[in-house]
C-alpha cells in the first residue's frame, strides 16, 4: 500500500471519527425538540397558547420520567410573526441547538417559508398551521418528505362548511377573506370546491390583515343578497368582520367563520356580535360537549383540565395544534430515539393516534392524517360554543 493511500485512509478515518464524536456530543442524554411559535406580534393569539401548551406537556412528560428515561428538552423561539426571524430560528434550532425535530411555526405563510430548511437539513418538522399546501408539493403531487402538520387542512374546513350549507339547502353564498397566506389558501379552496358542492359564489371580497373596518366589503355583499357568508381569516380581522356584519343588520344572513375562529377570546372580543356565528372546530374546543364514548373524550378533557388549571384561561384550537405536534414527536422518540430519519418514518407510518384535533392516520401520501370528520360544526350561543351537528 502506498504512502498516499495510507494518508487518504487515515484522513477518512479521522473525519469519520469526528462525525461520530459530533453525533455523540449532539445527544447528551436528553432529547432536544425545537419549537418556533408566534408568541408575540401580530399572531400572538396563535403562538402564545401554543407555547404554553408545549411547555405544559413537556413538563408533564418530564415529571412522569421523561422519554425512555431521558429528559425532554424543549427549545422554543419566538418568530414574532416575521418570516425572516422564523427562517433564522428554524436554522438555529437545527444547526446550533442540534434538535432532532421541530414543531411549528404557527402561521401558514411562515410554515411554507421554512419547508426548504427542513428539507435541506433532513429534519422532521410538524407545522401548527392549516394550509394544505404545507404538506402538498405542487410539483410532485406528493407530501414534502420531512414536513407534517397537525391542524385540519383548510380544504377539510371548506368541506365541513359546504356540507353544512348543503344540508340546510343553501347554495348561494358570498365569500370574504384576508389577503394573508391563510386567507389566500382558504379562498382558493372555497373557490375550488364550490362546484363539487353546487355552491354559487355571488360575491368575492378581500381585505388586508391590518384593516380595521370591512363595512364597505360587507355592504357590497349585502347588495348581492347571498343566503350565507363565509369569512376566512384569523386574529382581529375576523372579529371586525363579525362586528361589522352585526352592525349592518346582516344577522339574517348566516355568517360562517373558518376554523381560525377557534378561540373563546374571539367570542369575547366580539362583545355579543358573534351570537349565531357558525364555524367548524376540533374536539378540544368542545371537550365538555363530547359524548362519553367519543374516542377523543379522555385526551381532550385531560388537556382542558390541565391547561385551564395551570393558566387560568380558556384553551383554544391553537394550543391543541401544539399538543398534537409535540405528542406525535414524543411518541416517535420512544421508538426511534434521537434518529431524525427514524422519527420521520415513525410519524409517517403512525395510525390511530388520538389527539386534540382528531384521530390521526398518516401515510406516505398523507402527512396530515385527518379527514373532514375531524371537525364538528358549532354555533356561538350565549358566549360559548354549542354543537349543531
Amino acid at each position: 500500500m502506498t504512502l498516499r493511500k495510507i494518508s487518504i485512509i487515515a484522513t477518512i478515518c479521522f473525519f469519520s471519527m469526528g462525525l461520530l464524536i459530533s453525533e455523540a456530543n449532539a445527544f447528551d442524554g436528553k432529547y432536544k425538540v425545537g419549537a418556533v411559535f408566534s408568541v408575540t406580534g401580530r399572531a400572538s393569539f396563535l403562538g402564545d397558547p401554543e407555547k404554553k401548551t408545549a411547555t405544559m406537556l413537556a413538563e408533564k412528560i418530564n415529571n412522569a420520567g421523561g422519554v425512555n428515561g431521558k429528559k425532554l428538552e424543549l427549545v422554543i423561539y419566538d418568530d414574532e410573526g416575521d418570516a425572516t426571524k422564523c427562517n433564522l430560528a428554524v436554522k438555529k434550532l437545527i444547526t446550533r441547538d442540534k434538535v432532532c425535530a421541530v414543531i411549528g411555526p404557527s402561521l401558514s405563510g411562515l410554515s411554507l417559508a421554512v419547508i426548504p430548511v427542513a428539507e435541506k437539513y433532513k429534519t422532521p418538522l410538524v407545522s401548527c398551521a392549516a394550509s394544505y399546501k404545507i404538506v402538498h408539493n405542487k410539483k410532485t403531487g406528493k407530501p414534502y418528505k420531512w414536513v407534517f402538520k397537525s391542524p385540519q387542512s383548510d380544504s377539510m374546513a371548506v368541506e365541513a362548511i359546504y356540507t353544512h350549507l348543503k344540508n340546510r339547502g343553501i347554495n348561494k353564498i358570498a365569500i370574504i377573506s384576508v389577503t394573508s397566506g391563510f386567507g389566500a389558501s382558504g379562498r382558493s379552496e372555497l373557490i375550488r370546491l364550490a362546484p363539487e358542492y353546487n355552491m354559487n359564489i355571488v360575491a368575492d371580497e378581500k381585505y388586508g390583515p391590518k384593516d380595521t373596518d370591512m363595512t364597505a366589503q360587507l355592504t357590497k355583499i349585502k347588495g348581492k343578497a347571498p343566503a350565507a357568508i363565509v369569512n376566512w381569516s384569523i386574529g382581529p380581522t375576523q372579529v371586525t368582520v363579525t362586528r361589522n356584519w352585526r352592525d349592518l343588520g346582516m344577522a339574517g344572513i348566516p355568517l360562517y367563520q373558518s376554523h381560525g375562529f377557534g378561540s373563546r377570546k374571539n367570542i369575547k372580543l366580539a362583545a355579543g356580535a358573534a351570537e349565531g356565528v357558525f364555524c367548524p372546530l376540533g374536539a378540544c374546543n368542545i371537550a365538555g360537549l363530547l359524548p362519553a364514548d367519543h374516542p377523543q373524550k379522555s385526551v381532550t378533557m385531560d388537556y382542558l383540565k390541565n391547561y385551564t388549571a395551570k393558566y387560568n384561561e380558556p384553551l383554544s384550537s391553537f394550543g391543541g395544534h401544539a399538543w398534537d405536534a409535540l405528542q406525535l414527536v414524543v411518541d416517535a422518540l420512544t421508538v426511534a430515539g434521537n434518529d431524525k430519519a427514524g422519527i420521520r418514518d415513525y410519524i409517517e407510518n403512525t395510525k390511530g393516534f388520538v389527539g386534540q384535533h382528531g384521530v390521526f392516520s398518516f401515510s406516505p401520501d398523507d402527512h396530515n392524517g385527518l379527514t373532514k370528520g375531524a371537525f364538528h360544526m358549532v354555533i356561538v350561543k350565549g358566549d360559548n360554543w354549542a354543537l349543531v351537528d
